[in-house]
């Protein structure tokens, strides 16, 4: 975070020089968050590397697989349980699935979802690059992870209540703090892909981005009950 004053003129003074902006990490985050077209115009604006984009990528990718873990590791649900009934070679096998994909599956998919996104605003008069696209998205990601987190704490919450309120052990049940999560990142992302495309509204492509995630979300779970996994 910046250290210095602030003065009245909102400017930080820092090391004898005006900064109107904080540039920490964790700060930028926070300020995202209420902010979030300020904070991906910005981020445009500063030209990233693609490592630097890598970097939040992967960081929500370590987000993402340290609440699948709480959820499934330290406080497993009664889900988690039935599915391995005790396999300890099993459950490590997909603990150590689980974290190949969070840090290459995922990433490749949010680089390919990326690259589709940016193709269909453009057809529709967007303005903005597939880099641009990518800022947009690769910083929405990590701007969501935290909330991701916070769900998967709340499951874990959900783990030690099940004995005392059963049906919390229910597999639906046990799914909503996870598609509650996505809200946020659905809707970080869509203002980022907005203004990196000069959309002065971004709630069609929420909606939009709401409706495949829903579809998504069925087709897993018909394929889920045809036992395809």
């Amino acid at each position: 975070m910046t250290i210095g004053e602030e003065h009245d003129d909102g400017h930080y003074h820092t090391r004898g020089a005006y900064q109107e902006k904080r540039n920490g990490l964790l700060a930028r985050l926070i300020d995202s968050w209420s902010d979030m077209r300020g904070a991906t115009r910005r981020l445009i604006e500063e030209n990233p590397s693609e490592a630097r984009l890598l970097f939040y990528v992967l960081m929500s990718d370590m987000v993402f697989f340290l609440s699948w873990a709480l959820k499934t590791i330290v406080a497993p649900t009664q889900v988690f349980k039935d599915m391995f009934q005790g396999d300890a070679v099993e459950a490590n096998l997909v603990i150590g699935s689980v974290l190949i994909a969070a840090l290459f599956l995922r990433t490749t998919v949010v680089y390919i979802f990326s690259a589709i996104l940016g193709a269909v605003l453009r057809a529709v008069g967007g303005t903005g690059s597939w880099k641009d696209t990518r800022t947009g998205i690769f910083w929405g990601s990590f701007v969501a992870a935290p909330f991701g987190l916070l769900m998967a704490i709340v499951t874990v919450i959900f783990s030690g209540l099940e004995d005392s309120i059963p049906f919390l052990g229910n597999s639906l049940i046990a799914q909503i703090p996870y598609w509650l999560s996505l809200l946020p990142f659905v809707w970080l992302c869509s203002l980022g892909a907005a203004e990196a495309h000069g959309f002065k509204r971004s709630a069609p492509l929420f909606m939009g981005m709401t409706l495949l995630t829903m579809v998504v979300w069925f087709g897993a779970l018909v394929l889920q009950a045809r036992g395809v996994f």
